[in-house]
């Protein structure tokens, strides 16, 4: 009807095949009456699975104007229950959409069951990586929209991508989003989509990955610092993870402060990144992260610009680590527990 065809800077790749866009809202659980924010709508083709099945408040992200008329003739169509917005999701804080919506079905309890709520998105190739390591940061904090409760993510990828979010310990595929995806939430591929769905059909096939956010994470340490430490560790993949984790200090320091926390951890300096479990990135974690508050500007370190010594960077106002933030813990069964209650997806 609008004569539009996807564009290829902005990485857009379309699924036309209804059948497609049902089954991905059927597995993102959306239910009558339930509230979504939908990421990169294009057409509207999972929009109309929302749509139909029976959400009560739809809130779509599109920065592609060329879009908005068709989802205006949807919304006209859905009586008031579709709302558009016109912007960057990079940019755009997704909480602050219902933040002001007193009817909205929240559970702001962090412990109790997730919300009737959801965040689905057919994601631009060439954002999905920034875009989800943006949700988990904020799902870490309970903020934006995770200030209302747990709210399920059901977001699609390159299937190599997505591989790398449910990667195993010991698997090729484990990479730093690995950690970053599975301390915070239990990510799990929902089904595989041929690139043959897609229009213009992509090179690679692509991967609908369900995050459910964790009641307590597996790592007690900021985010950023988890980040930091996943991101240098796994620098050299192929190599003694050692060497990757000397990247996190000054040449001159690196020996003494990466033994200590192997030391500490009780880690095999020779094994390498993807045979680490989270747990053991954790441990890593919390001693560099004590390592950070005892000496100003090693976090804010970075190998590849030597020419800030710590002593410099220890003057600025980011010298530190950001504060623990103290969340109440789920608290375990005392009786009939199993292990498989606590296995990472």
């Amino acid at each position: 009807m609008y004569r539009l065809q996807a564009k290829k800077i902005l990485s857009q790749n379309y699924i036309m095949d209804m059948n497609v866009n049902r089954k991905i809202v059927r597995h993102a659980g959306v239910k009558p009456g339930d509230w979504v924010v939908e990421i990169g709508p294009g057409p509207g083709g999972i929009t109309r699975g929302i749509l139909e099945a029976g959400a009560g408040r739809l809130d779509v992200v599109e920065i592609d104007s060329r879009f908005i008329p068709p989802l205006t003739h949807l919304a006209e169509a859905a009586e008031n229950r579709m709302y558009i917005n016109h912007n960057d999701a990079l940019k755009c804080e997704i909480g602050d959409l219902w933040k002001d919506s007193p009817d909205r079905p929240s559970s702001e309890n962090w412990l109790s069951e997730p919300p009737n709520m959801h965040v689905i998105g057919n994601l631009p190739f060439n954002i999905a990586s920034p875009l989800i390591i943006k949700y988990l940061r904020d799902m870490s904090y309970r903020r934006g929209i995770w200030a209302f409760g747990r709210v399920p993510l059901t977001l699609t990828f390159q299937l190599e991508v997505a591989r790398r979010i449910c990667s195993p310990i010991a698997c090729d595929s484990r990479s730093r989003i690995s950690i970053m995806a599975q301390y915070i939430s239990m990510p799990k591929i929902a089904f595989e989509i041929s690139g043959s769905c897609f229009v213009p059909r992509p090179d690679v096939d692509v991967g609908v990955v369900r995050f459910e956010p964790r009641k307590s994470p597996l790592i007690d340490v900021p985010f950023e610092v988890i980040e930091k430490v996943c991101r240098q560790v796994f620098h050299y993949r192929q190599k003694h993870m050692i060497k990757g984790l000397k990247t996190l200090y000054p040449e001159e320091i690196a020996d003494d402060l990466a033994h200590e926390v192997l030391r500490e951890c009780r880690i095999d300096p020779t094994t390498t990144s993807i045979r680490l479990g989270v747990e053991q990135f954790g441990d890593i974690a919390r001693i560099y992260y004590r390592q950070c508050l005892n000496m100003p500007g090693l976090f804010p370190y970075d190998y590849t610009k030597k020419r800030l010594t710590v002593a410099e960077l220890a003057k600025k106002s980011d010298s530190l680590p950001p504060p623990m933030q103290n969340f109440p813990k789920a608290e375990l069964p005392r009786e009939g527990c199993k292990l498989r209650d606590f296995a990472i997806s």
